[in-house]
Parts: C-alpha cells; sequence; structure tokens
C-alpha cells in the first residue's frame, strides 16, 4: 500500500482557527467596560484552549496591561519565552506546597497567598533569593473555594505579610476575591460579597496594607457591575468570546467576537438503507435511505460525548446533529441525501456569522458551559492564527 503525502493544499482532518483580531476587539470592548481600571487578561488553561501565548501578545497590544493564569507554571512558561513586554505584570494564583516560589520570584511574577503555610514557604524563598517577592492577598469573600476566611485566619494572614513586608521580604502588591454568582443577576451573594471584600480590603490597609491594586471583577462582574472594578477587572472567557453565562445573553449580545472556529473534513460520505445502525450502540437507526457523513474528531479531541445525538454540525451550509454517539476519534452526521465530496468542511462551532452553530450551542447541547466546550479541545488539533 503506497501513501501520498498531502501538499498544503490539502484540507486538514481538523483544525481550529483563531481570530486574534477579534480577541484584540473583545478586549477593547471589555476595557470600554471598565474605563477606570487596569485589564488583566487571563490566559490560564492555555488561553482557554486558544494558546496562551498568542492570546496574551494581542491582549497586551489591544491595552492589557496585566497577564494573568491559575499555575505559576503557566506564568513562568509566558515569562520565559520573552515575547511579552517586560513591564507587563503577570499574576498567578493556584499554589500547592513546594511549589516553584524562587522562580516566581526571580521572574517578577505576582503571587497569590491565600493561608499561613504559603507566607511561610513564599518568605522562605525570598530570603534565598535576596529579594522580596511581589504578594497578593486572596480574600474568600464567599466563593467557598480558595482565599483567606474573614476574622481570625484574615487576620492572622495580613498581619504575617507586613511582617514580612517590613522585614524587606515581600511587598504587597494586591488585595483581592472571587466571585461566586456573577453570571446570575440580582443574585444575593453578589451583594454580600461586595461589601465583604470591602471591609476585608479595609480592614488590611487600615493594618497597614498599601496594594497596587484590589480586584474582585471576573467575566460577568466587568461586563456588568461597574461598582465591581475598583482599580482593575480580570477578564477570562468574555476575552475569547465566549458568552459567560446564559442569562447575560449570547457573545452577540455583550458585543463580543468568538475567537476560536472548530472546522474538520469530512473523512467519508456513504449510502445506507433505513434501519441502519449508527455507531457504539445503535443510538441512532436511519429512517429511511439516506447519507452519512463521518467527521475526524471525537471526544479524545474534546468533542463532548454527553453531546451525542444533539451536537449541531454545519455541513454544505446546512446544520446537522450529530447522528448516534460521539466515539473517541469520530463521530456521524445524517446528510439526509445529500452528497457533499469527501474532505468537504464540516464546521461545528465558529462565531455564526455563516450560520454555523457557536460554542454556546455545543453546550447548550452537552448541558454544560462554554468554557468547557473551548478550554477541552485537545492538542491533536492544531491552532492556526489568524489576523495575527
Amino acid at each position: 500500500m503506497s501513501e501520498t503525502a498531502k501538499t498544503p493544499a490539502d484540507p486538514p482532518r481538523a483544525r481550529a482557527e483563531i481570530d486574534l483580531a477579534a480577541l484584540r476587539a473583545n478586549v477593547r470592548t471589555l476595557r470600554a467596560k471598565a474605563p477606570g481600571a487596569a485589564f488583566m487578561a487571563v490566559v490560564k488553561a492555555d488561553g482557554y484552549g486558544h494558546g496562551a501565548l498568542a492570546c496574551a501578545r494581542a491582549a497586551v497590544r489591544a491595552g492589557a496591561g496585566w497577564v494573568g493564569t491559575a499555575t505559576p507554571e503557566e506564568a513562568l512558561a509566558l515569562r520565559a519565552s520573552g515575547e511579552l513586554p517586560a513591564d507587563v505584570r503577570m499574576m498567578c494564583w493556584l499554589w500547592t506546597p513546594g511549589g516553584p516560589w524562587r522562580e516566581a520570584i526571580d521572574a517578577d511574577l505576582d503571587v497569590s497567598l491565600s493561608g499561613e503555610w504559603a507566607l511561610h514557604e513564599l518568605v522562605g524563598a525570598a530570603r534565598a533569593a535576596g529579594r522580596p517577592a511581589r504578594v497578593q492577598l486572596k480574600a474568600d469573600t464567599g466563593l467557598g473555594r480558595g482565599g483567606s476566611q474573614p476574622g481570625a485566619d484574615w487576620r492572622r494572614l495580613v498581619a504575617g505579610a507586613l511582617e514580612a513586608e517590613a522585614a524587606g521580604l515581600i511587598r504587597i502588591t494586591g488585595l483581592w476575591s472571587h466571585f461566586a454568582c456573577a453570571d446570575e443577576p440580582g443574585h444575593p451573594s453578589v451583594a454580600a460579597q461586595l461589601a465583604l471584600f470591602r471591609e476585608m480590603v479595609a480592614y488590611a490597609e487600615g493594618q497597614g496594607a498599601r496594594p497596587e491594586v484590589r480586584h474582585i471583577a471576573n467575566s460577568p462582574a466587568t461586563l456588568t457591575l461597574p461598582e465591581a472594578h475598583f482599580d482593575l477587572v480580570r477578564p477570562g472567557i468574555a476575552m475569547y468570546g465566549v458568552s459567560p453565562g446564559p442569562a447575560l445573553g449570547s457573545s452577540a449580545d455583550l458585543g463580543l467576537r468568538p475567537v476560536m472556529t472548530l472546522t474538520a473534513s469530512l473523512a467519508l460520505v456513504k449510502h445506507v438503507p433505513g434501519g441502519h445502525g449508527v455507531s457504539y450502540g445503535h443510538h441512532y437507526v436511519t429512517p429511511g435511505e439516506t447519507t452519512l457523513g463521518l467527521v475526524p474528531l471525537g471526544y479524545a479531541d474534546g468533542v463532548p460525548r454527553h453531546a451525542s445525538g444533539t451536537g449541531p454540525v454545519l455541513v454544505g451550509g446546512k446544520w446537522r446533529t450529530v447522528a448516534g454517539r460521539i466515539a473517541m476519534d469520530q463521530f456521524v452526521v445524517d446528510l439526509g441525501g445529500d452528497e457533499p465530496a469527501p474532505g468537504t468542511e464540516a464546521v461545528l462551532f465558529g462565531s455564526g456569522d455563516r450560520g454555523e452553530p457557536t460554542a454556546e450551542d455545543w453546550a447548550q447541547a452537552a448541558g454544560t458551559i462554554g468554557y468547557e466546550i473551548v478550554t477541552r479541545i485537545g492538542a491533536r488539533v492544531p491552532r492556526v492564527y489568524v489576523n495575527e
């Protein structure tokens, strides 16, 4: 059996096209919502699946002065790239014992502390480095996740941080928190968290903390809660043109443009009779004679198996629906007798400009959120950057 190498003109198995002009436009839209605040571009989870470095570069070009990641390893990789301006501040917040504290200090990262154990480890690393660490203290105002509890825990963390600052080992650069329900307009926890955040900030500042920034606003708060903008906003999913939640409206309603378009090339088109079972378990049986199209993407690529039988795909200008179960590497659509050629583009989601589904449509089909749809697209799918 002989094989023929593909030429550049051959259609790819699959690709995720990342429109950096759309990302820059989204950053400008979000910045306009909070004109008095600095802007942190959150690029955790490899830029929500879009590519952290390319998206960070684009966001900085659109006016972001900060870049945020979850893990220190993500931030260290961005800093090591040398492709972001030295004056762009970089913050990371998900630390575990034994983390790369010294490397973070050497890379001039802002590190988030939620507990005394982390302060103890960081102070040791700062002594070894011979330079102060940049520290942001996180308050748990009601999310119940990371952050120091109000009351005695917060008082001890603030006292320890101020003592380390007086010794020249750290510099308190920020006080921050995170909303639990900002994507649900009018939820009572939002006002309660804002009030508690102000109280915890006031306590720290009353004890002598002089942070550069105070921040709590994620994507939904940036879009809808100007009273939460403080000194800095931290948009994540909205920067990529995906709505933070259905209660806030679609991305188009919010003036945002989806950045990722996920496509694949049909691997096979074939005629089958009525009564033909399709994919594992035969959860779909053709109602009559038809044509089936094979899409070479599956749950190993991040296509959610929960969207079996419901996921929308645009083929030949028409919406199709996943027929039967989504398998590890492929799934089937019923083409209803149409006969597109193998290699024809199948669009799983995109901006919607061509009538194609969006990531939010896939989220609805899978019973999840748009965040999960874009972040789960795997490494087998190449990212192709346009309008860079």
